[in-house]
């Protein structure tokens, strides 16, 4: 039985979900994600990323944005309805250490797995410097929640409607040239074209970057190959390798182009979806 005790839409096509699980919850730890089913056993399995836990109230929340068929039907559901399954907690969870200065950069929907992860390294001592990046202002959602557990907070948008109109690389740009090589790690979650340009903004400084390729999956377990990635030399499965690498290690061409690869039958599905309802 998996309760869904809350459901609300914080920003465009992008909602919050509160689970009951309580012995995934005492479990689940920053960077971990899990399997979803929706609401029968035929359900797609989606991977989607543990946006928060609650060990004491016994809950997971997620943070979905609706742009296909799966999460077009995981987001009807309602609170008092159930989920079919959640599996978990599955992938490696993230490098927590005393780095000292830590950048967070978040994109879109990256808020959400950015955020348990800033608050670990914050509890851990550490001074987080987060970046949070959207299109356009109403896209925005837990800015409260982000800049609580960060030291410094900046709001980037591309169309200038909120905070400082710049791509999140020109913060991060600044940020490693005040900072002057003290800035231990730079995590970075978000689109993967936002990425590889993070990934190429920080090179030159030699910092430790760190990239969340949740994504990719497809499966989820390992079983499909779909998230297959070349990282250095390795061919590695996010899914059970990550989803977390060495961003100077990514070939980031690769990935963009594996993205791609179901484009047309995921519209296809949509399609057939949408005309039924």
């Amino acid at each position: 039985m998996l309760p869904i005790l809350k459901n609300d839409e914080i920003a465009p096509n992008i909602f919050e979900m509160v689970v009951e699980h309580p012995r995934l919850a005492q479990k689940a730890q920053p960077g971990h994600f899990v399997i979803v089913m929706s609401d029968s056993e035929v359900s797609e399995r989606i991977p989607l990323t543990i946006a928060d836990f609650d060990r004491k109230a016994g809950t997971i929340t997620l943070v979905i944005m609706a742009i296909g068929t799966s999460t077009k039907k995981l987001v009807r559901l309602k609170a008092g309805e159930q989920l079919s399954a959640m599996i978990g907690p599955l992938g490696h969870a993230s490098e927590l250490e005393h780095f000292g200065t830590v950048v967070m950069v978040a994109g879109g929907v990256g808020t959400a797995p950015v955020y348990p992860i800033a608050r670990a390294l914050r509890e851990m001592g550490n001074r987080v410097l987060s970046i949070q990046g959207v299109r356009t202002k109403e896209l925005l959602f837990w800015t409260e929640k982000l800049s609580a557990v960060s030291n410094e907070h900046i709001i980037t948008t591309d169309d200038g409607s909120a905070g400082r109109k710049a791509l999140v690389t020109e913060p991060l740009r600044e940020i490693l040239e005040t900072e002057k090589n003290k800035a231990g790690c730079v995590y970075m979650i978000g689109p993967a074209i936002m990425m590889k340009f993070c990934a190429k903004t920080i090179a030159p400084f030699g910092v430790k970057g760190i990239a969340s390729l949740n994504s990719v999956m497809i499966d989820g377990t390992g079983m499909c190959g779909g998230c297959r990635v070349k990282i250095g030399n390795d061919t590695k499965f996010t899914c059970v390798d990550g989803p977390e690498f060495d961003a100077s290690l990514i070939d980031w061409d690769i990935l963009l182009t594996r993205q791609k690869m179901y484009c047309e039958e995921e519209q296809c599905s949509l399609n057939h979806y949408q005309y039924n309802q």
